[in-house]
């Protein structure tokens, strides 16, 4: 066996296609043996395909962006989608079957404080016609600060990756009453990002291989099955909550079968960064992205 580093920006079942590619036993058939992280606090993933210390990381197309904007030379490229769609959700204290976006307004919300998903959070407020600046934001850190300050009481509204609303209303702290994603519309949200020189390498080959049989699985699978095979993955997560979570994501369509990001959804990317006044100028799709290794 081969040993393959994987590095995530942040951790959750929104990245499943990249989980499973691993508790899928995928890599394996591949000869490949993989060993995965999650970048430390105010470190990027991209740092660790830099450094050597990683194959492949979890990362998003805005990072190419910030990268060009810089005047940086393009070492790594975009290779491979994660998510076509937003995985974040609402979570509100009680069921709300009649929410609508309006009722943010004038509310305190526990969001992330920046970031890509802060940008598309106000982009998802700006389709939904509201104003982002009546939202009481509470920014506390990040993901398990979040969660931590949601269930001590803190804000109306909490902004979570799955498995963790899921989890919350498992637990009865909280209801979901909105996904982010179907407001936004399909994007490039997240991606698979590598060296170039990596990308001419077998086991980049191998790594695709294993990644096309992946990403129908997450599409064929029963979600029990999923969350099964990725529950040691989540060891503070039940198992119901994870499958809930899975089926919630494959029914949004996040996952699309087809591995490249495709034109449409890097334009789409461009869009919702240039209403946020985040994009200096809109880059050609090859400065940013290649196809996968064939």
């Amino acid at each position: 066996m081969e040993k393959i580093n994987i590095q995530f920006t942040l951790f959750s079942a929104f990245y499943s296609p990249l989980i499973s590619v691993m508790s899928g036993g995928f890599l394996k058939e591949e000869g490949l043996e993989p060993d995965w992280s999650v970048s430390p606090p105010g470190k990027s993933a991209i740092d660790a395909l830099k450094d050597g210390s990683a194959h492949v990381v979890q990362s998003a197309l805005s990072q190419g962006f910030g990268a060009l904007a810089r005047g940086e030379t393009m070492t790594v490229s975009h290779f491979a989608q994660i998510n076509e769609m937003d995985g974040f959700f609402l979570t509100a204290r009680e069921p709300d079957p009649d929410f609508t976006w309006k009722k943010l307004e004038g509310a305190e919300v526990v969001l992330f404080g920046g970031g890509q998903p802060l940008v598309m959070f106000k982009y998802a407020c700006h389709r939904a016609g509201i104003d982002f600046e009546k939202i009481k934001a509470i920014n506390v850190g990040g993901a398990a600060a979040m969660d931590k300050a949601y269930r001590d009481g803190q804000g109306q509204y909490v902004q979570q990756q799955g498995p963790f609303p899921q989890q919350l209303e498992s637990d009865g702290i909280g209801h979901i009453v909105a996904q982010v994603g179907k407001q936004i519309g399909p994007c490039g949200f997240s991606s698979l990002a590598a060296t170039k020189d990596w990308l001419e390498s077998d086991m980049a080959r191998a790594f695709t291989r294993a990644y096309r049989k992946t990403r129908a699985y997450m599409n064929e699978a029963p979600a029990a099955e999923i969350a099964k095979a990725e529950k040691s993955y989540f060891p503070d997560i039940d198992e119901a909550a994870l499958a809930n979570c899975i089926a919630t994501y494959q029914k949004l369509g996040c996952w699309t079968p087809h591995v490249e990001i495709t034109e449409s959804a890097y334009e789409a990317t461009m869009d919702i960064f240039a209403y946020n006044g985040l994009l200096e100028e809109r880059y050609p799709y090859g400065r940013i992205c290649s196809l996968p290794p064939a």
